[in-house]
């Protein structure tokens, strides 16, 4: 698995992200880097999709079968938060109401979200507003 160069994908996804969530809708630049960023996601799907759809199935299958699997992309949050740097770039973080809805059985009446963090490749299962779990990792 190239999770090196999903890392490195998906940095430069966030980046721009967190680039747009900076300036105002109505500025004249914003279209122009919500386009680069479409072409960015485009580019990353074609060399990544496969590898990361396949990782979310698995992701799915143990924790939440009955939820149908969406688009890599939709899995990436809308903002992250830099927190730190290693020697493979930067670390990011995300906020507990981040990801893409899920029912998960054993966290029944919770608002449970998946989400895609890089640096290193995971997935986070956000459960609630204080509370969140690995669910895949790289690591594992």
């Amino acid at each position: 698995m190239k999770t090196r160069e999903i890392d490195k994908g998906l940095i430069e996804i966030i980046e721009i992200k967190n680039q747009l969530n900076g300036i105002v809708y109505h500025d004249q630049k914003y279209d122009e880097i919500e386009d680069h960023l479409h072409e960015i996601e485009d580019n990353f799907l074609e060399k990544h999709g496969f590898e990361l759809e396949r990782i979310l199935k698995k992701v799915h299958v143990a924790i939440c079968p009955d939820v149908d699997l969406l688009s890599p992309l939709s899995y990436i949050a809308h903002e992250y938060k830099k927190v730190g740097e290693n020697e493979t770039g930067p670390i990011y973080d995300i906020k507990h109401d981040q990801g893409v809805y899920v029912e998960v059985d054993s966290y029944q009446k919770k608002p449970t979200k998946l989400v895609i963090v890089p640096n290193p490749l995971r997935v986070i299962l956000n459960i609630d507003g204080h509370t969140r779990e690995e669910v895949w990792s790289v690591n594992m």
